[in-house]
């Protein structure tokens, strides 16, 4: 199965979709995933904090995605195999295909990502929060050059809670 990356002129991120357009929100260890499905496939995944209601999947394709989210929490090890589409610009593309390339329990910096992409920090930084699909793109695997840096378009507590859990997760499989 697994999915693919898509050219669109206009960006589809977390803040353009309202909460309550989730076909899935799903219990995982650190809180909830909110699932949105397009067109039988996986278009975005957002971190929820542990208190938001729960959704069963109602189609296929969202059963299949929830059942291997929750077994990737139980074992990083475990492949991502549902249907998936992720929605970008070409430069966020570009970035994303970056993010996929980095292997499970591996970091890279903003800049060094930047670097590899001829682009800058900044610009990486802001494709990597508007990521449509965490952990299948995995954004959380790249860190500032002095620490952890931002997740999800901020630095508050919740969202790097969320990034510490991932990157802490996978670095236990090896």
């Amino acid at each position: 199965m697994g999915g693919g990356l898509c050219y669109y002129p206009q960006p589809v991120h977390s803040v353009t979709m309202p909460p309550a357009t989730y076909h899935a929100i799903v219990a995982v260890p650190f809180g909830r995933l909110g699932l949105l499905e397009q067109q039988a496939a996986v278009a975005r995944i957002d971190f929820l904090p542990p208190g938001e209601d729960l959704l069963s999947p109602a189609t296929p394709s969202l059963q299949k995605a929830a059942a291997a989210l929750r077994a990737w929490c139980e074992d990083p090890e475990r492949p991502l195999d549902f249907p998936w589409i992720a929605r970008g610009t070409a430069f966020q593309l570009s970035v994303w295909e970056g993010l996929r390339a980095i292997p499970r329990g591996r970091t890279t910096t903003y800049g060094g990502l930047a670097k590899s992409l001829a682009s800058a920090p900044r610009a990486v930084g802001q494709a990597c929060g508007a990521n449509p699909l965490p952990i299948v793109i995995p954004c959380h695997r790249v860190v500032g050059s002095r620490g952890l840096g931002g997740f999800m378009h901020t630095q508050q507590d919740f969202p790097l809670m969320v990034k510490r859990w991932l990157l802490g997760h996978e670095r236990c499989a090896d």
